[in-house]
């Protein structure tokens, strides 16, 4: 397939997207990437694609709701409802940790080095076609280094829930920054015309960020989400800059190997070396293999020797320094969505750049990585997709939508946060869950609880919810469900985070499926089938005061049991025990309000919030956020006991009659009582109550076994 070039030059955005050998027009084999020609879509079999047709075919926007029309066709497609939409699996492999630097260095290899071509387009293979309806497009933004590969370690993981793009620039290309500029804004452009319902998410590393600032300011009109990795806009007063008039009097193709220069193109070796080691290796293994992996990188040392020279040094530095100072110049006037993610080994350098870019920008999340280098993206452990998703920034829509934008927790996202973060909270808390079955019975585990939703849980919220955490980790491993909490709006107000942080608990809540509590929510998560977890007790049982301990503080809304009849919901009462027995409540609410300073810390930072029971009078309508003061105590065992199920389905009257609602609502209250009744009494049975016992057992039996509890 050949093509006259000076007739494609006329096209639309040719300097751009059009691309040189050995890319195109014969679309060559090339290992790890997929020219994408004119928005041509990922190829979704893992291979290479060889394309006969046109170049200049409209690409079929995934959005669907731009026109309504299949691509070609004139019938209009059938809306789905949200619960025919496809959904990627609970703990679905997300492939993150299954590539290393090795497989960049590969990558980077296959790349050619000086082709005659401009800076173009490319899908990495490895990202394949995204497997939720109406996925965002992806744009990858590089460093100064131009090779466009180094979000490899993410294509897998990204490539499941976008469309994933990145840009490529040849090692000797001279476009300046105004040139690259216009290359990435007309591709936006185009992108937004045929899908301008759905966001352009675009992450910018290092130089990459000046660019991904520079787009948002030319282009306010477009919804753009922006990701900046450590950006360079502090380059203008690096150190190499400074030496920048005695590097441009050094022979231009002598090749130039420096420590720094290094570290800044491929990052701190170490960390990177640390990728995808197995947990399970012995020290022994782990060492010998972390060995092997340190030293599969020195071959990629000498090539970028080959590869960068003085005279190239020279421009990068020179197209730095332009980028900066435009990015700098137009901060201000950012309108674009903004997520930073910041090192802490470095912060930025000079220091106080993350700061300083966060008061700048007006709509700006950050996140700072206090052990990690430079080259964030290419370290081991951190997973980006992990914190978008974290920072409530991936939507598919104008509009963060938090039932239908939300994405199930990964494998991988699963064995970090149990099997590290809450690893010690699972030990020493050794959750015991029994649950009742329709005739009745108790039985050991999740048995009793339905397989498919709609489901209602309603139980006893513990003391700073803390059992939370360990009611999503037991069904996530026995039922591969995620229950979806409705929680209180401070963990999506947003204004509450602070700048020194990574994955925070407001991020960890978003993760593993929360929605703020409202009955719109709760109406779309039953249309969704959806298993829902919900506090009638809310902030007022879970910051009880002295003497309040399991205590239930339900206020008199049957508003959720007249929504599951609607829906003809399963609900099933559940009771928890075991948080209140080893922590004592020192200072609490009471003892807060009649200290003048606390009490108007406590005022203003509740001002904020809608009250959301404002109609609700004395203590059940108390729902004032604060922090008690407590003190541990020995600890002891959580117990959870789910009730028999209450089939809601052909309760019609409950929907008109309100003493009928009242009813169930006060049998449901009941059954949580009776729960946790139940539970304080067995668990004097229980052998293994005593956390010296369980310790024992499972230094016997190993820690991931279960500690078995009473018989029911």
């Amino acid at each position: 397939m050949h093509f006259n070039r000076s007739a494609l030059s006329s096209l639309p955005f040719f300097p751009s997207l059009l691309c040189s050998p050995p890319f195109f027009p014969s679309m060559s084999y090339v290992p790890h990437t997929i020219l994408r020609p004119f928005g041509v879509k990922p190829f979704a079999g893992g291979g290479y694609l060889r394309r006969h047709a046109r170049p200049c075919v409209r690409r079929a926007s995934s959005v669907g709701a731009t026109n309504g029309n299949e691509l070609g066709g004139g019938n209009k497609r059938r809306r789905k409802r949200p619960a025919e939409e496809s959904r990627l699996e609970v703990l679905y492999d997300d492939g993150f940790g299954s590539v290393t630097v090795k497989d960049y260095r590969e990558a980077v290899r296959a790349m050619p080095r000086d082709d005659g071509g401009p800076p173009r387009w490319f899908c990495p293979v490895e990202c394949g076609r995204p497997e939720v309806d109406r996925a965002p497009l992806l744009l990858f933004l590089s460093g100064i280094e131009g090779v466009g590969m180094e979000l490899i370690l993410h294509h897998k993981s990204l490539g499941k829930v976008f469309e994933v793009c990145c840009f490529h620039i040849p090692v000797n290309d001279r476009t300046p920054f105004e040139g690259l500029l216009q290359i990435v804004e007309e591709y936006v452009k185009h992108e937004n015309a045929l899908s301008p319902s759905r966001p352009i998410y675009i992450i910018g590393d290092s130089f990459g960020g000046c660019l991904a600032i520079s787009v948002a300011v030319c282009n306010p009109e477009i919804d753009l989400v922006l990701t900046l990795v450590n950006p360079a806009t502090s380059s203008a007063k690096a150190s190499l800059q400074a030496v920048l008039p005695l590097l441009e009097a050094v022979a231009a193709n002598l090749p130039f190997i420096h420590p720094h220069l290094l570290k800044y193109s491929m990052g701190n070796p170490l960390n990177m070396a640390m990728v995808s080691l197995e947990n399970s290796l012995s020290p022994q293994e782990t060492l010998q293999e972390f060995s092997n992996k340190l030293t599969s990188m020195l071959p990629l040392v000498s090539e970028l020797g080959d590869i960068i020279q003085m005279g190239t040094l020279v421009w990068k530095l020179k197209l730095l320094k332009s980028g900066a100072n435009y990015a700098n110049s137009q901060l201000h006037m950012v309108q674009a969505e903004v997520l930073l993610l910041a090192s802490g080994i470095e912060n930025l350098p000079p220091s106080g750049e993350a700061d300083r870019l966060v008061k700048s920008l007006k709509n700006c999340k950050v996140r700072y990585f206090r052990n990690r280098g430079d080259r964030l993206l290419m370290e081991d452990g951190f997973n980006l997709l992990t914190v978008i998703k974290g920072v409530k920034m991936y939507r598919r829509g104008r509009q963060w939508d938090c039932v239908n934008d939300f994405l199930s927790p990964t494998l991988s996202e699963f064995n970090r946060t149990f099997g590290e973060d809450f690893k010690l909270f699972h030990q020493l808390l050794s959750p015991a869950m029994l649950s009742t079955t329709q005739n009745g019975k108790i039985v050991h585990g999740l048995d009793g609880v339905p397989d498919k939703g709609p489901v209602l849980f309603v139980g006893y919220h513990q003391l700073l919810a803390m059992e939370w955490a360990a009611l999503i980790e037991g069904f996530l491993r026995e039922k591969k469900t995620v229950i979806r909490t409705g929680a209180h709006q401070v963990f999506f107000a947003g204004n509450y985070e602070t700048l020194r942080q990574e994955l925070s608990l407001f991020d960890f809540v978003s993760m593993y499926g929360a929605v703020p509590v409202s009955p719109i929510n709760t109406y779309k998560l039953f249309e969704r089938n959806e298993f829902v977890l919900l506090y009638p007790g809310g902030v007022r049982e879970a910051l009880h005061r002295k003497g309040e301990t399991y205590k239930l503080f339900w206020p008199d809304q049957t508003e959720f049991v007249r929504m599951a009849a609607r829906f003809g919901v399963t609900v099933i009462p559940f009771g928890c025990v075991g948080e209140d027995d080893f922590l004592e409540i020192v200072v609490d609410y009471n003892d807060q309000k009649n200290i003048p300073y606390i009490r108007d810390e406590i005022k203003s930072f509740n001002r904020d919030f809608t009250r959301l029971r404002d109609t609700v009078k004395g203590e059940d309508g108390n729902q004032v956020l604060h922090l008690p003061v407590v003190l541990p105590k020995l600890p002891g065992r959580l117990y959870f006991l789910f009730g028999r199920p209450i089939e809601m389905e052909g309760m019609d009257n409950v929907l008109t009659d309100r003493k009928k609602a009242n009813q169930v609502y006060f049998q449901i209250e009941l059954e949580v009582e009776n729960a946790m009744s139940y539970l304080k009494r067995k668990r004097n049975e229980d052998p293994y109550r005593s956390i010296a016992r369980r310790a024992l057992y499972q230094a016997t039996w190993g820690p991931s076994a279960q500690v078995p509890t009473f018989e029911p």
